[in-house]
C-alpha cells in the first residue's frame, strides 16, 4: 500500500513539473527502506511513463518552450551518462548524505522564495 501512495504524491509533484523524484527518493528510503541506488533506478524507470502522460498534458495546453529543449536535453544527457558512472563509485551512504543536503538546500531557497513573495505582496 505504501508504494501506491508514494507513487501517486511522486507523479503529482512530477506532473507538476518539480521532479517527482524529490518525493520518490526520500520515500523509498524512508518508509520502504531499499538502498539508495535501487531507488534511484525505481525513480528512473518510473518516471518514464509519468513524464510521457504529463509532457502531453502540458504540450496540449501549449506549456512547452520547444525552443530551449535541445540544449537542455543534450548536455541533460551527458550529465545523466555522468551520474550513473559516478554512482556506481559511491557508497550509498554517501549518496544519501549528497541528496539530503540538495533537498535542505531546495527546501531553503524555496522557503526564502515564499517569504520574500509574501512580503512583495503586503507592499
Amino acid at each position: 500500500m505504501i508504494n501506491y501512495i508514494i507513487g501517486f504524491f511522486a507523479g503529482i509533484i512530477g506532473g507538476m513539473g518539480m521532479g517527482g523524484g524529490t518525493i520518490l527518493i526520500p520515500a523509498l528510503i524512508l518508509f520502504t527502506n531499499i538502498d539508495p541506488k535501487i531507488a534511484q533506478s525505481v525513480n528512473l524507470l518510473s518516471s518514464i511513463p509519468m513524464t510521457i502522460f504529463a509532457l502531453i498534458i502540458h504540450i496540449k495546453n501549449k506549456k512547452v518552450e520547444f525552443s530551449i529543449i535541445k540544449s537542455i536535453a543534450i548536455f541533460g544527457v551527458l550529465g545523466a551518462i555522468c551520474g550513473s558512472f559516478l554512482a556506481n563509485y559511491i557508497s550509498s551512504n554517501i549518496l544519501k548524505k549528497v541528496f539530503g543536503i540538495f533537498l535542505f538546500i531546495v527546501g531553503c531557497i524555496e522557503v526564502k522564495k515564499g517569504i520574500c513573495m509574501k512580503k512583495n505582496k503586503g507592499n
